[in-house]
């Protein structure tokens, strides 16, 4: 799989995006979020149509690498095959989100 991670600036707040090429073409991505799970970072990804729009609120989930040596280089996303650790980051995923919002409500009051 090949990806490639730019940054669009057509808002206020910079958007991260990454392409991926999957068999049934090249797939652009917004970067919802980098996390740590189990000692192991795992990003977040929000599949966009030909429009820029996610469709259905699916969020895909990847292992992440940078390579420590070489901060220029483009990060690794890992496929994740086994099932129980993609229910780990998943669950940290929801638990992430579900934190967020609860920050957001304390903060806005």
């Amino acid at each position: 799989m090949a990806d490639k991670t730019h940054k669009e600036n057509n808002s206020p707040e910079e958007e991260m995006y990454v392409e991926l090429e999957l068999d049934e073409g090249t797939v652009k991505c917004s970067i919802v979020t980098i996390f740590e799970c189990n000692e192991k970072d795992y990003i977040a990804l929000l599949p966009l149509n030909k429009d820029g729009e996610n469709e259905d609120g699916e969020v895909w989930i990847y292992g992440y690498k940078e390579d420590e040596n070489d901060p220029e280089a483009e990060p690794e996303l890992i496929y994740i095959d086994d099932d129980d650790e993609y229910e780990a980051a998943s669950d940290a995923f929801d638990e992430l989100l579900d934190s967020q919002e609860f920050d957001e409500l304390v903060d806005g009051e």
